[in-house]
């Protein structure tokens, strides 16, 4: 049973203050777009994971890993035996801010619900995704959605298509640490309420990317140029080959490119590719559908614990 799932930008990334439990209040506007992860899931005598594509030596093939945990919960909650096989095709970039490691644990929770016949509600799996991590929900159900508590409370928004070129960073950055930098940062200041303004709701739904680009922002980005300084390089160079807005998408250290359209697209990561201030870059564009069952075998197994 395999399932695709997509890469996410973070067009507002609205951040609180740290709650006591740790997190933070977001408000945070979620836009997937057509960069894909592909999870298959098959029947295994113990709960095992495999991994390939790009920077997939970096990816924890034990029980840390979000797809393994979401098995894990499903079938704990089902009454199963969580023996099985996933296996991750990966093509979202690792620890780059595009919440690859959330797409492949709602992938898995799709691909083994289906794999195992269970045909469990959606709010379940969404409260299962929830339990996960806090952009997982999001992975689940795609499009584009205002996230709200710590990111995790989903309303549906419209959104028009847009372009974006993305540059992948050398590494990755700890969404810990960024938020942690974060805090260092806003330490004695007045954090305000998060919220996504009208504007750029506006801007979304429009499908104009010049007004989109005049909307767009995310307050962990102070925290990850501190971390990674070398990022501001990649964002001049961006907006310098044209295009119409750059950010660092969540918490890095991937940059994220608003362009007007896909020939802008192909000429801009050209640019940065050249520029050297990268190391590969990827053209996608949103709203992309959430994760969705793309190969089935002709009979499904249910295994009972």
């Amino acid at each position: 049973m395999t399932v695709r799932v997509p890469a996410k930008v973070n067009v507002r990334l609205a951040v609180g203050a740290a709650r006591p439990d740790g997190f933070h209040d977001l408000a945070n506007v979620f836009l997937a777009v057509s960069l894909y992860d592909e999870v298959t899931a098959a029947p295994a005598d113990a709960l095992t994971v495999t991994c390939e594509g790009p920077d997939a030596d970096q990816v924890p093939l034990d029980r840390s890993n979000l797809a393994a945990r979401a098995a894990e919960i499903l079938a704990g909650r089902s009454g199963l035996s969580p023996s099985v096989h996933l296996h991750i095709a990966k093509n979202i970039p690792v620890a780059g801010g595009m919440a690859g490691g959330s797409a492949d644990g709602a992938a898995a929770l799709l691909a083994c619900d289906a794999l195992w016949g269970l045909d469990t509600p959606r709010a379940e799996l969404l409260d299962i995704c929830a339990e996960l991590g806090s952009d997982v929900p999001f992975s689940l159900v795609g499009g584009a959605a205002l996230g709200t508590g710590r990111g995790e409370v989903l309303t549906p928004v419209a959104a028009g298509t847009f372009h974006w070129v993305f540059a992948v960073a050398d590494g990755g950055l700890s969404t810990p640490a960024v938020f942690r930098e974060f805090d260092r940062l806003t330490a004695g200041q007045d954090v305000p309420v998060p919220q996504a303004s009208a504007a750029l709701l506006e801007a979304l739904a429009s499908g104009d990317p010049d007004a989109l680009a005049a909307t767009l922002a995310n307050d962990l980005q102070p925290a990850a140029l501190s971390l990674r300084p070398g990022l501001a390089d990649t964002l001049a160079a961006g907006t310098g080959a044209g295009a119409l807005a750059a950010l660092v998408s969540g918490s890095g250290p991937t940059t994220a490119f608003l362009v007007r359209d896909a020939e802008s697209a192909a000429t801009v990561a050209a640019a940065l590719e050249a520029s050297g201030t990268c190391r590969t870059t990827r053209v996608a564009d949103g709203p992309a559908p959430g994760a969705t069952v793309v190969s089935a075998p002709s009979g499904r197994v249910r295994l009972r614990g």
